[in-house]
């Protein structure tokens, strides 16, 4: 059994009930959660988060380091095949770090997003750097708004939003980020769910029956 999908398993709450809404969360290391024990991740912090909220629900974790958006379009139906009842599709990290093309990236997405539907799906973008010029910024701090209106998802804009204000210094960093400089700790994980759990129960009631 492969790596990621074993971590699949592991990290899928057990004793899932008729009424539980399952989620696949599909995403690269942000949501893998690399770099964390396996409880402090983003996928079982947001899975705690919703149930504390007293959601009925089940976080599959389609995360791997390091994927792109290509990637993730080469693997998207294996990991939809369970059908589940919504998806978090939060892609483009590692397209923006590697500086590919926007357009393809935007490409890939829309192909991820077709093949997801019909079930609802909140989209999670990611904010990217001036070091790639203005021109190619701008191509991606639209195409998120572009691909959810088009599709007709939720759309959270940028995954890292919550600790962008908190990274303005190297000390404020460290209490966020790990030694990377990139990837959130525990504590940044938990700052991201609070902010984005909100939009995840209505992607929760989009999705139930």
């Amino acid at each position: 059994m492969g790596k990621a999908a074993l971590a699949v398993l592991l990290l899928a709450p057990a004793g899932a009930g008729a009424g539980t809404v399952t989620i696949t969360a599909l995403g690269d290391s942000l949501t893998h959660g690399y770099g964390l024990a396996q409880g402090d991740g983003f996928v079982p912090q947001l899975q705690e988060w919703l149930t504390d909220q007293g959601a009925d629900v089940r976080v599959i974790n389609a995360g791997v380091s390091g994927d792109t958006t290509a990637g993730a379009r080469a693997r998207v139906e294996w990991a939809l095949a369970d059908g589940p009842d919504a998806v978090i599709v939060a892609l483009g990290g590692n397209d923006v770090l590697r500086g590919l093309p926007a357009d393809a990236a935007r490409e890939n997405l829309a192909a991820i997003l077709a093949t997801a539907a019909p079930q609802p799906v909140l989209l999670v973008g990611i904010a990217a750097p001036g070091n790639f010029g203005a021109a190619y910024q701008a191509e991606f701090d639209t195409l998120y708004a572009d691909l959810a209106q088009e599709f007709d998802t939720l759309l959270y804009p940028d995954f890292l939003g919550p600790l962008r204000d908190a990274q303005s210094d190297a000390a404020a960093r460290g209490q966020w980020v790990q030694a990377d400089g990139i990837h959130p700790n525990r504590d940044g994980v938990a700052r991201i769910v609070a902010d984005m759990g909100p939009l995840v129960l209505d992607l929760i009631a989009r999705a139930a029956p």
